[in-house]
């Protein structure tokens, strides 16, 4: 069994300020977030959402492509404090968008936004908890969900920055229409390394039916 509390107090302590250091907003990354988000978002074009919640922002890198592409409501769940304030400092959300909360208890109303998404955060999620972040993204979502996150067709655990417990891979988008029989699987995808500029991940967006 992980223990669940090594796991919230990693990404809030020093190994998640490490995690904020690495990130990075410059031009050409926000430029090759900003076209994949427009890939994304490109399949739901007819009834694009009015609100969008990302869990786990970190330092807001896919709140400030989001921005130039949408005149959604934007809101942020990030539990380490230091990405939280480069977020607000940086202007990118407002304090009262920005949440220091965790994905399994997300503070936001059944259906309160239109889109709810992860982008590299399912992956530091233990199997055995995972399902718990599934219902309560589902349970806030309105009508659409979103996963980008790394792939493997079988569960596993990877060692990831010297560290054990930290770093699981699955087929995400699968376990999203494994749990819920009402999603409409829209549209999936892969951003490949060495075209894109980003990681090499997957990508899962469905409606709610």
């Amino acid at each position: 069994m992980i223990d669940k509390n090594k796991q919230i107090d990693a990404w809030r302590g020093e190994f998640g300020d490490s995690y904020t250091d690495r990130n990075t907003t410059d031009l050409e990354r926000m430029a090759n977030v900003t076209r994949a988000f427009q890939e994304i978002l490109g399949h739901i074009a007819d009834s694009p959402p009015v609100s969008i919640l990302e869990v786990g922002a970190n330092l807001g890198g896919n709140i400030r492509a989001l921005k130039t592409l949408t005149d959604a409501r934007l809101f942020a769940v990030e539990p380490n404090g230091k990405a939280r304030g480069i977020m607000m400092d940086d202007g990118v959300l407002p304090a009262a968008q920005v949440a220091d909360a965790t994905a399994d208890d997300l503070p936001f109303e059944n259906g309160e936004i239109d889109l709810v998404f992860t982008s590299g955060v399912l992956i530091h999620i233990p199997h055995e908890d995972v399902e718990r972040v599934y219902e309560e993204m589902h349970r806030v979502a309105g009508r659409y969900v979103l996963s980008i996150e790394y792939f493997s067709p079988t569960p596993v655990s990877i060692p990831y920055r010297g560290e054990t417990d930290l770093l699981f891979k699955r087929d995400f988008g699968g376990q999203w229409l494994d749990m819920f029989d009402e999603l409409e699987h829209i549209a999936n995808g892969f951003f490949w390394k060495r075209t894109t500029g980003l990681d090499d991940v997957t990508w899962w967006l469905f409606r709610k039916t």
